[in-house]
């Protein structure tokens, strides 16, 4: 049983969870082991939907011997098909268990698709407007939460979904000043612009329920980015938030599925090692400033200049986001493959990887400790002391 704690239950489609979820972080940064074990301890654990096929060796050895679009594509669908039952297995039915999809993605219906099929309970799409996501789950017993960054967009999907006949069953606020990854944002100089501040949307949210006959009750809210401390979800509990969705520090816990060196990247990170840049998607992101990463920035001006403009053939022939900078030859977007830069970081490549971070410092400093001991100290307050003989470890 977890421990007792000052909080509300987070109430999702008529399941009573604690009010923390974890965030989806891809590529293969949270998959069965890290959405299982946040799950059975009561709470929201979620699978990135996109490339798991990186934690199969049997699905990498097939890409290897037939690296066409087909095969890549159907690894991935295999792997989700594999990495949502054994989160289930591992939830011991506890908690929920969401798939992350990732709307600028060529195959999110598919993996909308695979999490109705195989008993996901819940579906979380950001990366642009899920205003279809209604359509590809009709007639299926799930829950939808949208990630948005601000009011406007949840009043248009709200309109939107409601003349299909369907809410949202949450919604994700994410700021785009402080979360990981690619952030909520046209371009870099928007991201403190104060519409985002999660007590104006909070406020503005209300507003926006209110004139559409909608009770909190019915559509909780959920704020991301920055949520580091028992102080944090306290204030943002006390703000009007229902519950906090968090990233990084569940990605460095014992049971994160990344390799050892990418949790050393980011707990060992400091504010002035974390940068934002334009990513192959168009959209800003955040991450930690690694060789690569370095490399990349340094000559970013030069590489738009040289080939910013031409088109090319996918160098890893998924296809795997509707619009690339690399493969489309957008200027103004990022030129690089994302996907082999994530799943460099995934295997725990420091100099080639590209490793997305939060801004903000980690609960437990450059401690590695486990889901269950991050949950008690952002509920409670409490860090329990570390075992003798666990795998809790110091990376300082």
């Amino acid at each position: 049983m977890f421990p007792s704690h000052p909080f509300a239950p987070l109430v999702i489609r008529g399941r009573s969870l604690l009010p923390i979820v974890q965030g989806g972080m891809g590529v293969g940064v949270s998959a069965h082991r890290l959405a299982g074990s946040v799950a059975r301890e009561g709470a929201l654990g979620t699978i990135a939907s996109i490339d798991l096929r990186h934690h199969h060796a049997d699905l990498l050895e097939r890409c290897r011997a037939t690296p066409d679009r087909a095969t890549l594509e159907d690894a991935n669908r295999i792997a989700l098909t594999r990495e949502i039952h054994a989160a289930r297995t591992l939830s011991e039915g506890r908690g929920m268990i969401a798939v992350n999809v990732m709307k600028a993605v060529n195959a999110h219906a598919d993996y909308v698709r695979i999490a109705c099929e195989l008993g996901a309970d819940a579906i979380v799409m950001g990366a642009g407007l899920p205003l279809d996501l209604p359509d590809l789950t009709q007639g299926r017993d799930i829950a939808l939460i949208p990630i948005l960054s601000d009011s406007r967009g949840v009043g248009v999907v709200l309109r939107k979904w409601m003349k299909k006949g369907r809410l949202p069953d949450a919604i994700v606020i994410e700021h785009p000043a402080h979360a990981g990854g690619h952030l909520g944002v046209t371009n870099l100089d928007d991201m403190h612009d104060a519409r985002f501040e999660f007590t104006r949307v909070l406020q503005e949210i209300d507003e926006i329920f209110t004139s559409l006959q909608i009770s909190r009750s019915e559509v909780p809210v959920i704020v991301a980015g920055g949520i580091n401390s028992h102080e944090a979800v306290r204030a943002c509990l006390e703000a009007g938030a229902n519950g906090v969705q968090i990233g990084t520090p569940f990605a460095v816990t014992e049971e994160g599925d990344a390799h050892p060196n990418f949790k050393r990247v980011l707990a060992d990170a400091t504010s002035e090692d974390i940068v934002e840049f334009v990513s192959v998607t168009g959209l800003p992101a955040r991450a930690v400033k690694t060789p690569w990463l370095e490399r990349y920035l340094r000559n970013e001006s030069r590489i738009r200049t040289k080939i910013g403009a031409l088109t090319r053939a996918c160098p890893t022939a998924l296809e795997c986001l509707s619009a690339c900078g690399l493969r489309d030859g957008i200027e103004k977007f990022g030129h690089f493959c994302i996907d082999t830069r994530l799943a460099a970081a995934l295997r725990g490549d420091v100099n080639n990887g590209l490793f997305f971070r939060g801004r903000e410092a980690l609960p437990f400093g450059t401690a590695i400790r486990s889901v269950r001991d991050l949950l008690e100290l952002l509920l409670t307050g409490a860090a329990r002391p570390v075992v003798a003989g666990r795998l809790a470890f110091s990376l300082g």
